[in-house]
């Protein structure tokens, strides 16, 4: 689903259509209680990237040498980079039309994302937009009040992916259809680059640096990323908000990128800068930097507001388009 979803569109299409979920809400359902390799329909490529990469990640671990500080820096440059993919392209940019980007830097960013394993542009925004619409009601598909686990990994596979043509119909147009298309290129790229280096460094060089700027990357990618849904939504929930938690010990594994300011974000959606105050962003100061170059333009207001969550019924009110 959201972070590595395989199914390919078709480019040429106009309208994309994924799997919708099933009658009933997902507390009816109880998808939880079932197996942990039960998929949805369309899911059994997650499960098996999901187990894939973890695999690989404990076997070169275990069987190969570590390759070099030169390539854990390429890993940890390239994990950076599709960060920021994920937080001010998919994120700020995409999700919530915080900002406008340069397309040059938009999809740049979009091939970096892609590149840790988030998923196409518009898998990616149509979860997130529903995540939005149902945060912390009968529809919430994600909550860690399901078991942590559930929140962190197994919804991914064992619920279909949000309705392309509900939550993002504003983004289904060629240009985002086409990393659909190129997805599982982009992932074997991601996976076996470091194939490249068999001729100067020897197989067994190789294959570690596959593991260490592959699979390890885009496991580590993952489980940070999907720390949003399990660790950073096990607040209460009161009149006053909803789960969702600022927590700085995230702010290491997240490379200060503004992610883990997850209350300051539900409080104000809309708002490109996710820290407040002494709170570090490297999200926001990039959408700053790249704004005085002109290649981010229409930032909306860093004033923060409170929105109360949306309930399952406020949902059916709300413009298909519209996220908050």
């Amino acid at each position: 689903m959201t972070v590595t979803n395989l199914l390919i569109p078709d480019v040429s299409a106009p309208v994309v259509t994924l799997p919708v979920a099933p009658s009933g809400t997902i507390h009816e359902l109880e998808p939880w209680k079932r197996s942990f390799f039960y998929c949805a329909p369309g899911e059994i490529p997650t499960l098996l990237w999901v187990l894939g990469i973890h695999a690989i990640v404990i076997a070169g671990l275990i069987f190969l040498p570590f390759p070099g500080w030169i390539v854990f820096g390429v890993a940890l440059a390239l994990l950076w980079l599709g960060g920021l993919g994920t937080t001010v392209a998919y994120h700020r940019a995409l999700s919530h039309r915080s900002l406008n980007l340069h397309p040059a830097v938009e999809h740049t960013l979009i091939f970096f994302a892609m590149l840790n394993g988030s998923g196409n542009p518009l898998t990616w925004v149509a979860n997130h937009r529903y995540h939005h619409r149902h945060s912390d009601s009968d529809g919430d598909v994600s909550s860690p009040r399901q078991g942590f686990w559930w929140a962190h990994l197994r919804w991914l596979w064992q619920w279909p992916a949000a309705p392309i043509e509900r939550y993002c119909r504003d983004m289904n147009t060629p240009a985002y259809r086409f990393w659909g298309k190129v997805q599982v290129t982009v992932l074997a790229l991601s996976l076996l680059g470091g194939l490249a280096l068999w001729p100067f460094l020897g197989w067994k060089m190789a294959l570690a640096t596959c593991v260490w700027a592959g699979a390890l990357r885009c496991a580590f990618a993952l489980h940070v990323q999907c720390t949003i849904n399990s660790f950073c939504h096990m607040g209460t929930v009161s009149e006053q908000g909803g789960s969702e938690l600022n927590l700085w010990w995230l702010l290491l594994p997240h490379l200060g990128q503004g992610e883990n300011w997850h209350f300051n974000h539900h409080a104000n959606a809309s708002n490109p800068k996710l820290g407040r105050g002494m709170q570090l962003d490297v999200g926001w100061m990039v959408i700053k930097g790249l704004s005085y170059i002109g290649l981010a333009t229409d930032i909306k207001s860093t004033k923060p507001r409170i929105v109360p969550p949306l309930s399952l019924a406020d949902e059916t009110a709300q413009p298909d388009a519209k996220a908050s």
